[in-house]
């Protein structure tokens, strides 16, 4: 993962929800990208905020067993912009989770006001090394939520 686009988890429910946030910043050089004159977030990357928080869902509800990636963006919709100032509050509900993949329903919201929102599909793929979360890519893995001062020794059941 070249970005990590969450700030902090503010609810996880292993099967079933996750809440996450995301504050955007002037600071952050993809604002200034698409309308040098109009600061915006990508609508593109308030998926990839959406697919985060899902995808660390989907990794926290299968144990870590998988590594898990994207697979689909199966539908997309947007009614705001979302600009410097504003806090991103991500939810993923999971609908379906197997062990070869997940599908996520998810939204973002800006003062409670729905701004996007999008169902997203992913594969759960075999470790290669056999042990949950220790592979060097930490794709919606258990050392993501490390980096994200989360105590995984709290998640473990």
């Amino acid at each position: 993962m070249r970005w990590i686009m969450i700030d902090r988890f503010v609810e996880i429910d292993k099967g079933r929800y996750a809440k996450a946030v995301k504050n955007i910043t002037m600071g952050e050089d993809h604002i200034h990208d698409q309308y040098p004159a109009f600061p915006v977030m990508p609508q593109t990357l308030i998926i990839e905020c959406m697919a985060q928080a899902g995808g660390i869902l989907a990794g926290y509800s299968l144990n870590f067993r998988r590594q898990i990636f994207l697979a689909k963006i199966e539908k997309a919709s947007f009614n705001k912009l979302v600009r410097p100032g504003d806090q991103l509050v991500l939810q993923a509900w999971i609908d379906d989770l197997r062990e070869e993949g997940c599908r996520v329903r998810s939204s973002a919201s800006v003062n409670g006001k729905e701004i996007g929102k999008a169902n997203i599909m992913f594969v759960g793929l075999e470790n290669p090394n056999g042990s949950a979360g220790k592979s060097k890519d930490f794709i919606f893995a258990k050392d993501l939520l490390r980096i994200m001062n989360i105590d995984v020794d709290s998640l473990d059941d």
